[in-house]
C-alpha cells in the first residue's frame, strides 16, 4: 500500500516537472508592425471573421496608439463590432471615435455607422424571416438612428453618407408616425378618446407631411363625435377631406359607435 501511494506521488511529481518543460503557447503577433495587425484584420474583415478582425484592430490600438493605423482601427472595430451583431459595443467605439477625433476626415462614418446600427438593432433572426410591420415594433431604436442620421446631415451636409441618410429618415419617419396611429387606434378599441385625440395631435405637430397624417385626422374627428364635441368633429373633418379627399372615416367611425 505504502508502494502504491509513493509510486503515485511519484507519478504526480514527474507529470508536473514533464509539464514545466512543455513550452508556452507562442503568439504569432509578438513581432507583428501596425500596418501587419491593419492588413490581418482588414483581411478578417473581408472574409466575415468579425471575431478575429476585432480582436486584431483592438491588439493594435493597445500596442500602436499612435499614428494613422491607429486612428483607422478604431474606427474599423465600431464596423465590426456592427456586423458581428454587437450593436452596444459598436456604438460605444463610434462615439469614442467621435470624441478622440472630431476633425477626422472620416468623421462622419461613424455618425452614418450609428444611425445605421440603431436604425437595424432589434431585428431578430424571425424578423428577417417573417418580417413584421416595423410601425409596430418599440419606437426608441427609430427614433435613435433618425437623430444619428439628423446629425449627420445637419454637420456633414456634402457627405457622401449624407444622401442615403436622408432617405432613412424619411422612412424613419414614415414609420415613426404609423406607430403613433397604432397607439392612437390601441385607445379608440378601448374608448379612450381623450388619448387618442392627444396621440394624433402629438403625430402630426412631430411628424408633419406624413401619410399617417390622414388617418391621425381620422382618429380625432371620430373620437370628438364620440365624445359629442361636434363642432370639433367637423372642423376636424374639413381639415381631413380638404388634404385627403379620398381618405375614409369609416373604419374608426365603427369602432367609435
Amino acid at each position: 500500500m505504502r508502494l502504491l501511494k509513493s509510486l503515485s506521488i511519484a507519478l504526480a511529481l514527474l507529470f508536473i516537472a514533464g509539464c514545466s518543460l512543455l513550452p508556452d503557447k507562442v503568439d504569432e503577433t509578438k513581432d507583428w508592425s501596425a500596418s501587419k495587425f491593419y492588413s490581418e484584420a482588414k483581411t478578417a474583415l473581408n472574409d466575415g471573421n468579425y471575431e478575429t478582425a476585432i480582436k486584431h484592430f483592438e491588439t493594435l490600438e493597445a500596442r500602436y496608439p499612435f499614428g494613422p493605423y491607429a486612428q483607422q482601427a478604431e474606427l474599423e472595430v465600431a464596423y465590426a463590432y456592427y456586423k458581428y451583431d454587437e450593436a452596444d459595443s459598436a456604438i460605444a467605439a463610434a462615439d469614442r471615435f467621435i470624441k478622440l477625433h472630431p476633425r477626422h476626415p472620416n468623421v462622419d462614418y461613424a455618425h452614418y455607422l450609428k444611425g445605421l446600427v440603431n436604425f437595424n438593432r432589434g431585428a431578430s433572426f424571425v424578423d428577417r424571416v417573417l418580417p413584421q410591420d416595423p410601425a409596430q415594433r418599440d419606437p426608441s431604436n427609430a427614433r435613435k438612428s433618425f437623430d444619428d442620421f439628423d446629425t449627420l446631415v445637419k454637420n456633414f451636409p456634402n457627405s457622401k453618407y449624407t444622401p442615403d441618410a436622408r432617405q432613412r429618415m424619411v422612412y424613419l419617419r414614415n414609420n415613426l408616425s404609423r406607430y403613433e396611429v397604432h397607439v392612437a387606434d390601441y385607445y379608440m378599441r378601448r374608448g379612450g378618446y381623450v388619448a387618442a385625440i392627444n396621440r394624433a395631435k402629438f403625430l402630426i405637430e412631430h411628424y408633419p407631411n406624413t401619410p399617417a397624417n390622414a388617418d391621425a385626422l381620422a382618429i380625432m374627428a371620430t373620437a370628438y363625435r364620440a365624445l359629442g364635441e361636434t363642432k370639433l368633429a367637423e372642423d376636424t373633418e374639413r381639415v381631413l377631406k380638404l388634404n385627403f379627399p379620398a381618405h375614409p372615416l369609416g373604419k374608426w367611425t365603427t369602432q367609435a359607435n
